[in-house]
């Protein structure tokens, strides 16, 4: 393909948090940018050259959007996969359609891997009472999730036997879930790859992830912070997940290290990621500017990481700290005297209880250095103490 230039105008369906970098990244390269979100006042749209206030599948909106931009991307998995379908009858949209339906299934999602040869947590379909009572006993205890919808732990139930399961499946609504065997878990990494149009592939190095309550807390990368032939494999295996797509875009896919060393892969997400934040201010080329070069077709050149970094995920909760009723502004003078702090806030208009506002990324010549500066931080902010599982 013909390469779309600086000048030309870049479409994002959704209007949130990755929206708004997506946007910052585009514009920084000589972009117009184009916005579509239901929120008149998204983060993305704030700073858009244009925004449409429409909902995801309105054909007008549609329309308007296919007649103002050059291509189009998607800011998250949960866009109908009818409306990018739409769009791409009259524009080049990336990643396509059939690649983002795959992701808002896990019944789907899990096929896919299992295809790529790619291990995955051993799992049953559930989309019937009948079902229910054939699971094989081996799977329980497990994780019951919901096959659409679900995102930073939403969906989830632990159930540890078939009656829990039951119930768990009834409280779900009934609709198609997967079971999942709970299994020893180490640690949590995530590797994020960008493909282009003509099968080129680079990533980033695989990064270490620490959830809490399903959300993402904190993300280190550096040189020691998973094992070689660990880091290798993930590498391998989310290249494989996105060749075997087919996929032009960015894609983060999440793994599970177990504690015997194994890695089984978790879930993707068709779209840059929270685990990849720290790229914005330790790489030469952030997972934005990745986007913005697969969309227009750009070379992609590999990314280097010139310094170990720490990630905070930052929460509406510290907007009210000690049950403050009224929100209050955390102590951000205070964090940025510390050495090497990035502050990114979202442009959020409200700050909610377990809403993503920002985040604040650590940087430094060594990881040691960095996780005392990370500490300092938290403590400041009211985040909790040690960061590290």
């Amino acid at each position: 393909m013909t390469p779309i230039l600086p000048g030309a105008t870049l479409g994002v369906v959704g209007g949130g948090q990755l929206g708004r970098m997506f946007v910052h990244a585009a514009q920084r390269m000589g972009y117009l940018t184009a916005v579509l979100d239901p929120d008149a006042d998204s983060p993305a749209g704030r700073v858009s050259h244009h925004h449409i206030h429409t909902d995801y599948a309105d054909v007008d909106g549609l329309a308007r959007l296919a007649g103002l931009a050059d291509a189009i991307t998607t800011e998250f998995e949960n866009v109908p996969a009818a409306s990018l379908e739409h769009l791409a009858v009259a524009r080049p949209v990336r990643p396509g359609a059939t690649a983002v339906a795959i992701a808002q299934d896990r019944v789907r999602e899990k096929s896919h891997f299992v295809g790529c040869g790619v291990d995955c947590a051993p799992y049953a379909v559930i989309e019937s009472a009948e079902q229910i009572v054939l699971v094989p006993p081996n799977l329980l205890p497990g994780i019951l999730k919901t096959a659409r919808l679900g995102y930073d732990g939403k969906g989830q139930q632990r159930v540890d036997n078939r009656d829990e399961l039951a119930a768990a499946w009834e409280r779900a609504g009934q609709v198609p879930c997967v079971l999942e065997k709970l299994l020893p878990l180490d640690f949590e990494c995530s590797v994020i790859v960008a493909r282009g149009h003509d099968g080129q592939i680079v990533h980033f190095p695989p990064q270490r992830n620490l959830h809490r309550g399903g959300i993402l807390a904190v993300t280190e990368v550096h040189a020691n912070n998973i094992p070689e032939a660990t880091a290798r494999l993930a590498v391998e295996s989310a290249v494989a997940i996105a060749e075997g797509l087919q996929y032009v875009g960015v894609l983060c896919v999440e793994f599970f290290v177990l504690a015997d060393g194994a890695l089984v892969v978790n879930e993707m997400a068709p779209r840059p990621h929270n685990s990849g934040h720290w790229t914005l201010d330790a790489c030469d080329v952030s997972q934005f500017e990745l986007q913005v070069r697969t969309l227009a077709g750009l070379p992609l050149n590999p990314p280097r990481q010139h310094s170990p970094a720490l990630m905070l995920n930052l929460l509406g909760d510290l907007w009210f700290p000690e049950d403050e009723p009224k929100p209050m502004q955390p102590r951000w003078a205070d964090v940025l005297a510390l050495p090497g702090t990035h502050l990114h806030l979202y442009g959020k208009a409200e700050a909610r209880r377990g809403r993503k506002m920002g985040h604040l990324t650590i940087t430094g010549d060594d990881i040691e250095a960095i996780r005392s500066t990370a500490d300092f931080a938290a403590a400041l902010l009211g985040l909790p103490i040690p960061l590290s599982e």
